[in-house]
């Protein structure tokens, strides 16, 4: 078992710290204007893409946060016109995840398709739960997906600068851990 570093005490705390702050964010912001289920589904995306996005870097936050706001826009687009237009059923959850795996592979985005599936499928089915409002949960994840890269880039950010303004840098990359000033 690894013993764990300071670096490694001070990432999951900021990573913890975030993921609530994302939380909060999102449900208080939506909680008096949507229904209470449709709040705590995007606390949770919100919470979620934080977690996607922090990375062990801060370049490897943004680069990752621009992925997930891609992928994401993405599966926005194509899930607002289905439901727009259709039904939300398997045969429909299985053409959207196929358009976007092509649209996805046309923008030379690979990385990105699982990403892409998996918010189509979460847009969807949350969209079949409630088809009075289907239409609104393209446009909610996406804002819950911004609010929770916008957190976790900048607490990677802001923690990364205040470990290297404390002196803390790590004495070997070997050390560097999750925290390095990368």
């Amino acid at each position: 078992m690894k013993k764990l570093t300071l670096w490694d005490v001070i990432y999951a705390f900021d990573l913890s710290v975030a993921c609530v702050i994302s939380y909060v964010l999102v449900t208080e912001l939506l909680g008096g204007f949507i229904d209470p289920a449709d709040t705590l589904l995007g606390g949770m995306w919100a919470a979620v893409a934080t977690l996607f996005v922090f990375r062990e870097t801060r370049e490897g936050s943004v680069s990752a946060g621009v992925s997930r706001l891609i992928a994401t826009s993405v599966s926005f687009a194509l899930c607002f016109i289905y439901i727009a237009l259709f039904p939300v059923n398997a045969a429909g959850l299985g053409v959207v995840i196929g358009i976007g795996t092509i649209v996805m592979m046309m923008l030379g985005r690979h990385d990105d398709i699982v990403t892409t599936g998996i918010t189509t499928t979460v847009v969807l089915v949350v969209a079949a739960l409630d088809p009075r409002h289907a239409l609104e949960q393209p446009a909610l994840r996406l804002l819950d997906t911004v609010v929770g890269v916008a957190v976790g880039v900048l607490f990677k950010w802001a923690a990364s600068y205040a470990v290297a303004l404390a002196g803390l840098a790590p004495v070997s990359s070997e050390s560097a851990g999750p925290a390095e000033n990368g």
